[in-house]
């Protein structure tokens, strides 16, 4: 009957091994899914913050290389 116990402990460990397993096989597909998401933001904002770059880059060479100084009095 011992033997039969040890058995039916080792079962039960065995099963919820594979349950555990199976969670943290979801967990890792979703947290994969979420870095893809976030992978992509980030590359969208980076290319948003280059284009904005280039924006100012283009303002600042519009600009005079030398804005004279008015003397108020």
């Amino acid at each position: 009957m011992s033997s039969l116990n040890l058995q039916d402990q080792l079962t039960d460990r065995i099963e919820r091994l594979i349950l555990r397993h199976e969670e943290v096989k979801r967990t890792n597909a979703l947290l994969s899914q979420q870095v893809g998401q976030l992978t992509h933001e980030r590359d969208q904002l980076k290319s948003r913050l280059e284009t904005a770059r280039n924006r100012i880059d283009a303002l600042l060479d519009r600009l005079p290389e030398e804005v004279p100084v008015k003397d108020v009095k």
